[in-house]
């Protein structure tokens, strides 16, 4: 039987670059088997050292959820689509719950807002009540970025009465390409402060109420009890599970949304009503699988699309309306302009939202997600990393000055390249670097950069699995940093 098996973007760059790959197969464990055949280093990021799927995996046939180790014999017909999904991260009459009042303890419209919010009006979905309701409500926005700015300017353009704006970050220039509701006179300005004044521009009668502060587990439970739902437009792991389980122990829905090059997702998880997101991702990917925004980029109309999605699906839970993304999973891709659902299952044994919750009280999410290792494990990752050779910018820039006979290789993509670069460095993408180990002479000493880091961190482990025996030798800070320290005509990106 030919299948294609589709290829996330966080993980093309272990599948050759490709998208997709057909093969032949009798069942869906034999289809992924037959792909990582083809491309040893995708194994590893699939199954765990037990030869069982990764948590932070899920497998679709079609739109039906298949991940389960016992279901990777189900049968494949010609033609079929497996769907890998990685994490990046309709009910009805669903919304009456979410700040529920009676009519007659739902504030009034003022002349004002009845001209203002006309097009709603003569809505019978939406109708005056609805616009009361939309008033009355108080919706928690996690970060005014690439999300939260088209998700702010829709929900103030709606009506909703209160939007708590949670974010710590400023405006910098590289934001302006995809997070409009920040402007070039903002640059370098609190991203709350501009958030603050352009919502309040589109929208007078809606009162925003600001927290200039990292989410934690020490301040979220209190804030959300605060508010009506949350919409999560955060960038990172520890804050997605700490904003799903926040959520779950406070009873509030959560609409999600996540980007990533040209490729988005959108739920809705609402542990009263269906699946929460540990559900799909019972356990984060391993710190630095899945690249950042940063690392990565992102079409600068792609958190627009999304953000969209995710103020639709505010304005419906508040309305009450039918056909939620409530146990649905919306992917979007913008580069082939295609829309897919997949369907979701609450899970009896999350930690979190099942039958027999574990969790009760919110965790450190950094050691969750890896990036605080436990006291146990503290000593054993610093050994790790002292392992691992670091070098400056400015220390590098002192030794090829003085001739060292030292090698650079720089392991971006090549559009990155094109942006900026090392002189004397060897393009070499982190995707290829195994695969072209041939290329590097060992005899010499190899320093290894990218845009921040970490991938080039990646790529010297990788090299040393692949028993590359010579000195490698990561540049701290990549390119920003010889940017910053050594030559600032190199472009930052």
């Amino acid at each position: 039987m030919a299948v294609t098996v589709l290829i996330p973007t966080a993980l093309r760059q272990f599948a050759g670059g490709k998208s997709e790959v057909e093969v032949e197969a009798r069942t869906v464990g034999e289809a992924l088997d037959r792909l990582t055949g083809e491309h040893a280093e995708l194994r590893r990021h699939l199954y765990g050292e037990q030869g069982a799927l990764r948590n932070f995996v899920n497998v679709y046939v079609g739109d039906e959820d298949i991940r389960a180790a016992e279901r990777l014999d189900t049968p494949v017909r010609d033609g079929d689509t497996v769907s890998i999904v990685p994490a990046i991260a309709g009910g009805a009459g669903a919304g009456s719950e979410v700040g529920a009042a009676r009519a007659a303890e739902l504030p009034a419209l003022t002349h004002e807002e009845v001209a203002r919010y006309s097009r709603h009006l003569i809505m019978p979905e939406v109708g005056v009540e609805g616009q009361r309701k939309l008033k009355a409500a108080r919706v928690l926005m996690i970060g005014t970025g690439g999300l939260g700015a088209p998700l702010g300017m829709y929900l103030a353009a709606a009506g909703v009465g209160t939007l708590g704006l949670v974010d710590f970050d400023v405006v910098d220039a590289s934001n302006l390409q995809r997070q409009i509701v920040h402007g070039t006179k903002d640059v370098g300005r609190p991203k709350i402060e501009s958030a603050r004044d352009r919502l309040s521009d589109i929208n007078p009668h809606v009162k925003i109420e600001t927290y200039e502060t990292r989410l934690t587990s020490e301040n979220a439970l209190e804030l959300f009890r605060e508010y009506d739902l949350v919409a999560d437009g955060t960038d990172n792991f520890p804050t997605r599970y700490l904003v799903n389980d926040a959520c779950v122990l406070t009873g509030r829905p959560n609409v999600y949304g996540s980007i990533f090059r040209f490729e988005g997702q959108a739920s809705v998880f609402w542990a009263a009503k269906g699946a929460c997101y540990r559900c799909l991702y019972p356990e984060p990917p391993p710190p630095g699988l899945v690249p950042s925004c940063a690392e990565g980029g992102v079409l600068g109309v792609l958190p627009g699309i999304v953000g969209a999605i995710q103020a639709n699906e505010v304005v419906k839970l508040i309305l009450g309306a039918d056909g939620l993304l409530i146990n649905r999973l919306l992917l979007f891709d913008a580069w082939k302009m295609r829309f897919r659902e997949l369907k979701l299952r609450k899970d009896p044994d999350c930690p979190v939202c099942g039958e027999r919750a574990t969790i009760k009280e919110l965790i450190d999410y950094e050691e969750f997600c890896g990036l605080r290792p436990p006291a146990a494990a503290a000593e054993t990752r610093t050994e790790e990393r002292q392992r691992m050779e670091e070098i400056t910018a400015t220390e590098l820039k002192q030794r090829l000055d003085r001739g060292d006979d030292l090698q650079v290789i720089d392991v971006r993509e090549p559009n990155e390249y094109d942006i900026a670069r090392i002189p004397a460095a060897r393009l070499i993408p982190l995707g290829e670097v195994v695969e072209r180990r041939g290329e590097i002479d060992e005899s010499r000493e190899t320093v290894v950069h990218c845009k921040g880091g970490v991938r080039s961190a990646r790529a010297i482990e990788a090299l040393q699995r692949a028993g590359f025996g010579g000195r490698l030798v990561n540049l701290r800070g990549g390119i920003t940093a010889w940017s910053n320290e050594v030559d600032p005509s190199v472009p930052k990106y």
